[in-house]
């Protein structure tokens, strides 16, 4: 698993920046992922890569659903909630019953989401915690949501007054010796 080892290395060392994907934000919601500075490309666009090849149909599933988002709003049964830690916002998107493929995203209210990272969820697994990409991509969506409500209290980010984007410091830098 070399994108593993490649995943736990730069949550270790990481700059990453939340970034807004126009082309699945509309009136209703504005669909953000995490650009990672090091790979030079957001969690999102490496979800693509590595499961476009195996998964193509479910991809398109995904970009649709993330369009139909941004025209309607982020409303909760697109979502299965709670995989985080209570309060965090950590979900995964739904998709229908037969998908191979997990994306985990943070729900803000109806009108943000940001994509993070996600895979393969193989079928004789029940929870997260018994894949251990899926268990990574999980944890940094936790880590980071943690970093967000923190920057929200300090007041150095915050929501528009359309609640439809950010607006503040949104670089964020996960190093281990920090």
């Amino acid at each position: 698993m070399k994108y593993l080892s490649t995943f736990v290395n730069l949550f270790r060392v990481m700059n990453c920046e939340i970034v807004k994907l126009e082309e699945f934000s509309g009136n209703q919601a504005s669909i953000y992922s995490i650009y990672i500075e090091e790979e030079k490309m957001t969690l999102y666009d490496r979800f693509i890569i590595e499961n476009k090849v195996r998964f193509l149909t479910e991809i398109t599933d995904i970009n649709k659903r993330l369009i139909n988002i941004g025209k309607i709003g982020a409303r909760e049964n697109f979502f299965k909630i709670n995989e985080g830690n209570p309060g965090d916002g950590v979900c995964a998107l739904y998709d229908n019953p037969n998908s191979n493929l997990r994306l985990y995203c943070i729900r803000y209210g109806t009108s943000i989401v940001l994509i993070g990272g996600g895979g393969y969820k193989p079928k004789t697994i029940r929870a997260l915690q018994e894949d251990e990409k899926l268990n990574e991509e999980n944890d940094f969506l936790k880590q980071l949501s943690k970093e967000i409500k923190q920057r929200m209290l300090d007041k150095e980010l915050k929501f528009t007054t359309d609640y439809l984007d950010f607006e503040g410091d949104i670089n964020f830098n996960f190093n281990d010796d920090e």
